[in-house]
């Protein structure tokens, strides 16, 4: 591959990488250099650590040591030749061998057992030749490591001379390979930037490679022929793309400032009103009319209008479709663009009339159903663009959402009306209604007591009747003050037992309530919603089943789950109820609304079974005991 065709980054990296490697390579074997400097050093020492050693061992003999203390001596010389024989790398120790001083080292291992053993044994003062000999052998072993050190020195002086020459002659070469591959381009394209900055689109900068430069140069070479091209255009254009932009502006604040007004717009008659006005400033229209269509689009009413004289607005206040050119029955709705000649036979001869010369006319439409139209008029005919025709449209569409809007306002609020009077029913009946079965059935003790000159029935009927009153006149009281149920902040365990109790006093009938295991306990408005249907499940007990005994379960885990259970005569499921009878539905619907499902399993003469379960996982509230099982 040609060099001059690799890329800067390559060239760069393999000029670094052959100067990285003979960086390397000479500190490695300025390393490996210096190593065996310190080793042989370390030898020397040892070396001259055996010669003190030697004289020490022979002046213990003389003075008459203890053996103890000349055999200590003995194995640190012992200690010693076997240190320069093996070397200690972690030192580092080792002696730099060659022949002469293997040969010497050797001659010193041979003499060293006799000396060794003479000095040991003999209890009189050595000789001193051998002793001198021994040294001398030492001295010789020592002259020889020098002098390689002092060998290996010089080759540590000629590799650090040539670092020396290595980093000049690096420096000089990188600072070459620079101003080649990097400022001599870098001036080349500094030169063709000053000429384009001058005016000079006709600069070019030469390309002498296929690097990241060459690849520079020619991008520059593109970009100064374009901009060479464009130039002589450039304030034309400049002047289309601002008309464009101011535009476009011009479109988007209006189509914001419409916007902001149909949000606000609280009545149809002021909406329309309010966006015949916008829309003629926006379409820049002579006259503009806003129509409203019925369901079948046969009819089209005039609900605003700007721009139109009085004559015409209160002549086509109900125009006809297909009548005139306002009014479309063209399927599917689509914006018209009709041009005005007077005494046409299809038309009424008003607008040609008032001098209009052009009608645009837009349909209000949403999800393919045509709402009412927008009737744009001008006196002189003109063009109208596909992005004006866009414009136009996501105005209508505007209008046509805020239309819905006010209508599906209006219709929440009749809804929010009829739930109001659904809840005040569902209140009535679970708790006037109930009080007041509750007071019939003791008017009729009453009169059954008064028949038998009971007096003691009498005054308990009496006493229930007063009691039922007033808690009749309680149920009546928060309904006016407040229209909601009583909520109480006790646990559902206490709220359970208090209504069993109540239902125990005005029925008679045994209950009993089993709490099951320990769960999170129930909001405050589930709580209540499940008061509600269980109230309702022991007033359809009281009132139909004819029992003795109601037990009420309550499983909390893993899901809340509710169960009424009496002993009474039960009933079929299936068979069709009076539709009179609407606490099964009433229940249900509470049920639906915390969640939870309602079901009930009967059957005649085997008492009857309603199951409420809470499938909605409720969320955490304060965290209040419960007992596992408890009575009524």
């Amino acid at each position: 591959m040609d060099p001059a065709r690799w890329p800067l980054a390559s060239k760069l990296l393999g000029i670094g990488l052959a100067f990285l490697l003979l960086a390397l390579v000479s500190i490695a074997l300025t390393l490996w250099v210096s190593w065996q400097l310190e080793g042989g050093a370390a030898a020397v020492n040892e070396a001259g650590r055996l010669r003190m050693q030697s004289y020490r061992l022979a002046l213990q003999v003389q003075l008459g040591a203890p053996a103890a203390q000349r055999q200590r001596t003995a194995e640190g010389m012992d200690a010693g030749l076997e240190r320069l024989r093996a070397g200690d790398p972690s030192r580092p120790l080792f002696v730099p061998w060659n022949a002469r001083t293997r040969t010497q080292f050797a001659e010193l291992q041979a003499q060293w057992p006799a000396l060794r053993d003479a000095w040991l044994r003999s209890p009189a003062a050595p000789d001193v030749e051998p002793v001198d000999a021994f040294v001398s052998r030492i001295d010789r072993l020592v002259g020889s490591i020098e002098q390689q050190l002092s060998d290996w020195t010089a080759v540590l002086r000629g590799f650090q001379f040539a670092m020396v020459l290595l980093a000049i002659s690096s420096t000089v070469v990188l600072m070459y390979t620079g101003h080649l591959f990097v400022l001599e381009p870098l001036k080349r394209l500094h030169q063709g930037l000053a000429q384009v900055r001058e005016g000079d689109f006709g600069a070019r900068v030469e390309k002498t490679s296929s690097d990241e430069f060459g690849q520079l140069a020619e991008g520059f070479n593109t970009m100064a022929a374009h901009l060479q091209a464009l130039y002589g255009q450039l304030e034309a254009k400049v002047a289309e793309k601002t008309e464009r932009l101011e535009v476009q502006r011009e479109r988007l604040a209006a189509l914001y400032e419409v916007s902001a007004f149909i949000a606000s717009a609280e009545t149809l008659p002021v909406l329309a009103q309010g966006f015949a006005r916008l829309m003629r400033r926006i379409a820049r229209a002579d006259g503009v009319a806003v129509r409203w269509s019925d369901e079948r689009n046969e009819r089209y009413l005039m609900l605003a209008s700007d721009g139109l004289p009085a004559a015409l607005s209160d002549e086509e206040q109900c125009l006809p479709a297909g009548d005139c050119h306002c009014g479309q029955v063209a399927q599917p709705p689509r914006l018209r663009v009709i041009p005005i000649i007077g005494g046409e036979p299809s038309s009424r001869g008003h607008c040609s009339k008032l001098g209009f010369r052009m009608l645009l006319t837009l349909p209000v439409a949403l999800h393919q159903q045509v709402l009412g139209e927008i009737d744009l008029f001008f006196n002189a005919p003109r063009e109208v663009g596909e992005e004006e025709r866009a414009q136009y449209e996501t105005l209508a569409s505007h209008l046509a959402g805020g239309m819905e809007s006010l209508r599906a306002a209006a219709l929440e609020r009749e809804a929010a009306v009829a739930q109001e009077r659904t809840l005040l029913a569902q209140e009535l009946h679970d708790s006037i209604a109930q009080s007041l079965a509750f007071l019939k059935i003791q008017v009729g003790l009453l009169r059954q007591a008064m028949k038998r000159h009971d007096e003691p029935a009498l005054q308990r009927s009496a006493d229930e009747l007063e009691t039922g009153v007033r808690e009749c006149y309680g149920d009546v009281r928060e309904l006016l003050l407040h229209f909601r149920t009583r909520t109480s902040a006790e646990d559902i365990g206490v709220a359970l037992r208090t209504t069993l109790q109540k239902f125990e006093h005005q029925s008679g009938l045994r209950t009993e309530l089993q709490m099951h295991g320990h769960g999170v306990p129930l909001p405050a408005d589930v709580q209540i919603q499940v008061l509600h249907v269980l109230q309702e499940a022991l007033s359809n007990i009281r009132k139909h089943a004819r029992a003795t005994q109601v037990v009420l379960s309550v499983q909390q885990q893993p899901a809340w789950r509710f169960q009424v259970k009496d002993d009474g005569i039960g009933f079929d499921p299936h068979a069709a109820l009076d539709e009179t009878h609407v606490g099964l539905r009433i229940m249900r619907e509470r049920a639906a609304r915390a969640g939870a499902t309602v079901d009930v399993a009967s059957a005649p003469g085997q008492g009857t079974c309603m199951t409420l379960t809470l499938h909605a996982r409720p969320s955490p509230a304060r965290v209040a005991p419960s007992s596992s099982t408890a009575a009524a």
